[in-house]
């Protein structure tokens, strides 16, 4: 009896101590640079973008996801969650009606007001907005404090060890010139701040129109022309053309025309802030290293 009566006051200060660590709220700050904390690790998310899906997925948490939008498709998995969303409209009701304990939102996928309205419904609402490669890293690693998230630090990992052997493997050759169209009509491209830019730096590539701030600015045949690039890259669904790069076919002294280098990438990798876009980032590599060695 005294034993126990001794050892009580132990086990209640063993509690104390233990006490914060349980009461601990997972808390991040978003891309929107707005602090995110919630009572517990989210157990009905709201996923708005196909790459914020594929994200949840590799961390571990996917079936967790009760709303999504439209062309949100990977995994298979993906393909049965309710759609609540798409391009840049939501059904508010139904995210409503959904309870979740966390929205994830792309942040330019949506207009402001949109988003602005999301908050409204009182649920924690995170912005995604991963505009660099490395970015993806932090956003796996945000999401997964949020969800205390299984394998978030592996997702992690693989992914950063995935770029560094990227951008290793092509330092130091020699430049390429790439022009990568997002629209044949009008005539649309990349500029600096894209992420798409950075992946060609990653390739050892350079972007013709990197210099221009626009996100994705218009420009002319003549002015691309002008630029004698090596490399001329779209993207598609599944990497199937759909034609657009056909154009330029008729310009044949085009280094890009003469060493067949007209290359469709596959828009559902290469186009998602997600892990599947390092596979795509290769494959356009690989393409780039093709010019080099023709040059």
């Amino acid at each position: 009896m005294r034993a126990a009566r001794l050892l009580a006051p132990l086990g209640c200060l063993a509690s104390l101590l233990l006490a914060p660590a349980a009461q601990a709220k997972p808390t991040v700050t978003d891309d929107a640079g707005q602090n995110v904390t919630l009572p517990r690790p989210a157990q009905r998310i709201v996923a708005l973008a196909p790459h914020i899906t594929e994200q949840l997925y590799a961390i571990g948490v996917g079936d967790r996801i009760v709303g999504t939008t439209e062309y949100a498709d990977f995994p298979a998995a993906a393909r049965v969650i309710p759609r609540v969303g798409r391009a840049h409209s939501l059904d508010l009701e139904r995210i409503s009606a959904l309870q979740p304990d966390l929205v994830v939102v792309w942040g330019s996928g949506f207009p402001p007001a949109l988003i602005d309205a999301l908050r409204r419904l009182r649920v924690p609402v995170y912005v995604n907005e991963p505009g660099a490669l490395d970015r993806v890293t932090t956003s796996l690693e945000r999401l997964g404090v949020l969800t205390a998230a299984p394998h978030a630090a592996a997702a992690t990992a693989d992914f950063r060890a995935r770029l560094a052997a990227l951008r290793a493997r092509y330092a130091g050759r020699s430049e390429v010139r790439v022009f990568y169209q997002i629209w044949s009509q009008p005539l649309m491209t990349l500029g600096r701040p894209h992420v798409l830019t950075e992946a060609i730096q990653v390739c050892g590539g350079r972007n013709v129109f990197g210099t221009l701030a626009p996100i994705a600015p218009q420009v002319g045949i003549e002015a691309v022309i002008a630029t004698a690039p090596q490399v001329i890259a779209t993207a598609e669904a599944h990497a199937k053309p759909s034609g657009s790069l056909d154009m330029w076919r008729r310009f044949a002294a085009l280094p890009a025309v003469r060493d067949d280098l007209l290359v469709t990438l596959d828009g559902n990798k290469i186009n998602r802030h997600s892990p599947r876009m390092l596979d795509e980032v290769a494959v356009l590599c690989e393409h780039i290293e093709r010019a080099r060695r023709a040059a």
